[in-house]
């Protein structure tokens, strides 16, 4: 199991005292993504596949293979190719007249996240958290034929301190053990997870940490802020272009790739 440390040098402008830092992780997909629903909906008009079908299509290739709808994927058990090729004999047995010609599955990613672009506030979060002194972190479920769909959309946000993602380490959230492979790979004792999903966040209260569960740009911000009694931005304060300038210690160094 390998994780990847983005940043080795410690974060501009340390809180005093070791044990006052916090590494704040933040989930990807519906954190720094658009919502999962606007994914879907964007998907869906591209390629006539509705939520609902596209969901219960994947359901069907993970229980095929003994596993929750998307761990085979998110676990690297398989390729993006090999998966895609499920999801569509899946969606031919369930719909049989349903046209997929504009559908990629097999290069699923490419029309998933490509000309994607992130989530500009939790990117100016991101980025306002370590400028205050505290490490950030990239726990994610993902594939890995999607990392430079990742990389380049949470450009933005600038370097991570360190980066789980579940294809590298083998074990994908909620599981126990991808908290503590996190733990292992922080700065600090402290950490908070910022997260869309209800069981990600249950799961990592249970280890321990503090938790955001997101739901807007807003009340996560709020909540985040308060926690680690910092002010953040939110919706209502990022510059014209909505992003913040891509200058200062987040950006600076050489980007670690995971192994």
């Amino acid at each position: 199991m390998t994780t990847t440390r983005e940043d080795h040098r410690a974060p501009a402008h340390a809180p005093e005292g070791e044990a006052s830092a916090t590494t704040v992780w933040f989930d990807f997909g519906g954190v720094l993504t658009p919502t999962m629903d606007e994914l879907y909906a964007r998907y869906a008009e591209e390629t006539g596949i509705s939520p609902e079908r596209l969901r219960r299509a994947v359901a069907d290739v993970g229980a095929d293979l003994g596993m929750h709808p998307l761990a085979p994927l998110e676990l690297g058990r398989i390729s993006e190719a090999d998966w895609g090729a499920r999801v569509r004999a899946a969606l031919r047995a369930r719909h049989p007249g349903l046209d997929l010609g504009a559908a990629r599955l097999e290069r699923f990613g490419e029309q998933w996240l490509g000309g994607r672009t992130g989530n500009p506030v939790m990117a100016a979060v991101v980025r306002a958290v370590r400028a205050a002194g505290h490490p950030v972190g990239l726990l994610t479920n993902n594939v890995p034929e999607w990392e430079g769909h990742w990389r380049r959309i949470t450009a933005p946000a600038g370097r991570f301190d360190a980066v789980v993602d579940s294809c590298r380490v083998g074990v994908r959230k909620p599981e126990p053990a991808v908290f503590r492979i996190a733990a292992a790979a922080s700065p600090t004792p402290r950490h908070v997870l910022v997260d869309d999903l209800p069981e990600n966040c249950a799961a990592a209260a249970a280890a321990g940490w503090r938790t955001v569960c997101f739901r807007d740009d807003a009340q996560a911000s709020g909540e985040l802020s308060a926690l680690l009694g910092i002010p953040l931005p939110g919706p209502g304060t990022l510059p014209a272009t909505g992003t913040l300038p891509a200058t200062g210690p987040l950006t600076s160094g050489r980007a670690g790739r995971t192994p």
